[in-house]
């Protein structure tokens, strides 16, 4: 399982817009992300905009082509693409990538293997 945490900048003036939008996506996006592999899939955002997001999937590129080729997410990416900054093809494929650098699951997976 991949575990992928991306950053996004969204314009300080849509914060409200943007999370009133998340308070309820339309049932054929939540179908799209669900049908792509994508699970466990959350959206964090600061009060300046700054939106970290992440979910797991078995095959991130598989995920990614998934959605770019679902008609059921065109229209919503399209809509969503007026919220970020300096954002210049899809927020799910452009935005930057955290690397991640620590998993408590992952460590003591390892010591309980070391004992």
């Amino acid at each position: 399982m991949e575990r992928v945490c991306f950053q996004l900048q969204v314009k300080p003036e849509r914060l409200d817009e943007y999370r009133a939008r998340h308070e309820a996506v339309w049932p054929s996006m939540l179908a799209a992300i669900e049908a792509s592999g994508r699970s466990n899939y959350s959206l964090f955002l600061r009060e300046d905009g700054l939106l970290i997001g992440y979910y797991e999937t078995d095959d991130d590129q598989a995920s990614q082509r998934a959605l770019e080729k679902d008609a059921r997410t065109t229209a919503w990416e399209r809509e969503m693409a007026g919220f970020f900054v300096a954002l210049d093809g899809r927020a799910d494929q452009d935005a930057l990538r955290l690397t991640e650098v620590f998993h408590l699951e992952d460590q003591l997976a390892r010591l309980a293997d070391e004992r």
